[in-house]
């Protein structure tokens, strides 16, 4: 009897235990931040199950980025961003957060803390009402740690305490930066996988802003902003040039199958041809990519070709290759991709003699039908910058048409 009794007991403690265990629930949306430094980067996430596929969604502001490649065991979840090389390893721990590391694996050292929980209202935390409209267009100074010195513009938009816009260079731009104002500072940050910014500043008395910005856990810089509407950035088609006595960029690269593609290749005869120096790392390479593509399916016809240059991150083919072909699967992309070469500006100007030097990825190169040089676009401002980017696809339409008029 007594025996029975001891055996009753542990059948209902065992079922007592099932039934508290519950399955670990990942779906849902999510405030997460990376450690970086002395501060913490914000953003938000949202994952979603479709019968045994998960997918998580990232958001910066009105943009919204896929990441299929997501897997969940137990109360362990590994997110691979697939635009990027780059991956999340985490758990659920008991009070309900997600908790682990982003690595960025194609840099050495590259690892951030990873928190995600849920039911937070802000991105980031805001401990007073605002005393500060930073509404409109900013003159940005940035100071980097060897003390040298570079411009950029600020456009931001702010409603009550949520403030929102971007930052451009001359070589590309932040791309969606979602924050919030507390009293006299604002900060702002942008997470896509595979790039981590944050920008941090407060206005003084005078209406000048002093900030910092971080990328990442590594790269930390600072800088100063003063209203100013009529600010503008030196022309990009000034920036890069051909040296002299050069009137044509030719190339021979292999794709990512190794079959060698050059300019001289009967495809590219009496074509048109866009030639896209770029990186699958590359965030404003992307934005760029991600215009490009459907862009040439609706011009193909009337003989423009566009070839890819690739520059990535590492000196080795089969993982060049790789990249590339998660970069095509991605963004649809119909035109070849040539492995070119390693992500260093000045390795690239070595592999392309007619450029005097490559200043920045992505760089977009105009070639008549006689496969001239008649333009060199450096940088790319992307739809974060609103008026900027319609401006440029109103320019670049402009100047295909007067290629294809001659």
């Amino acid at each position: 009897m007594k025996q029975l009794t001891f055996i009753s007991f542990l059948i209902l403690a065992m079922a007592c235990n099932s039934v508290q265990k519950e399955p670990t629930n990942f779906e849902g949306e999510w405030h997460g931040y990376l450690d970086i430094g002395d501060d913490q980067l914000p953003f938000w996430m949202t994952l979603e199950k479709s019968g045994d596929d998960w997918t998580a969604y990232l958001q910066n502001d009105l943009e919204r980025l896929a990441v299929p490649d997501v897997s969940i065991k137990g109360d362990s979840i590994h997110i691979v961003m697939n635009a990027f090389d780059s991956e999340v390893f985490a758990k659920m721990d008991e009070e309900g957060k997600i908790v682990g590391r982003y690595v960025r694996n194609y840099q050495e050292n590259y690892k951030s803390g990873f928190v995600a929980e849920r039911n937070v209202e802000t991105r980031f935390p805001v401990t007073a009402p605002p005393k500060s409209d930073f509404t409109g267009k900013w003159e940005f100074e940035f100071t980097r740690s060897d003390s040298s010195t570079y411009e950029a513009i600020g456009v931001f938009k702010q409603e009550g305490n949520k403030i929102s816009g971007t930052i451009l260079t001359n070589f590309g731009d932040y791309r969606f930066l979602e924050g919030n104002v507390s009293e006299n500072t604002f900060s702002l940050s942008a997470f896509d996988g595979g790039h981590a910014f944050l920008f941090v500043g407060s206005e003084d008395e005078s209406g000048s802003v002093q900030g910092r910005f971080r990328s990442g856990p590594i790269y930390f810089q600072t800088f100063k902003a003063k209203r100013n509407e009529d600010f503008e950035l030196p022309e990009n088609a000034s920036l890069t040039q051909l040296k002299e006595g050069y009137e044509t960029l030719d190339f021979s690269f292999p794709d990512a199958d190794g079959n060698v593609i050059s300019l001289s290749d009967s495809v590219f005869k009496d074509k048109i041809v866009l030639v896209q120096l770029f990186g699958t790392w590359c965030a404003n390479c992307m934005d760029e990519t991600n215009f490009l593509a459907p862009w040439y399916l609706e011009n193909k016809s009337k003989g423009i070709e566009v070839v890819a240059l690739a520059f990535e991150s590492k000196p080795d083919f089969e993982y060049a290759a790789g990249r590339l072909k998660k970069h095509a699967e991605r963004f649809e992309v119909p035109y070849p991709q040539l492995i070119a070469g390693t992500s260093n500006k000045e390795e690239a100007s070595k592999f392309l003699p007619a450029l005097k030097q490559v200043l920045a990825f992505p760089t977009l190169i105009y070639m008549d039908r006689n496969h001239r040089v008649r333009k060199i676009h450096t940088g790319f401002s992307g739809p974060g910058t609103g008026e900027y980017y319609d401006r440029w696809r109103e320019e670049h339409q402009l100047f295909i048409d007067k290629l294809l008029s001659e």
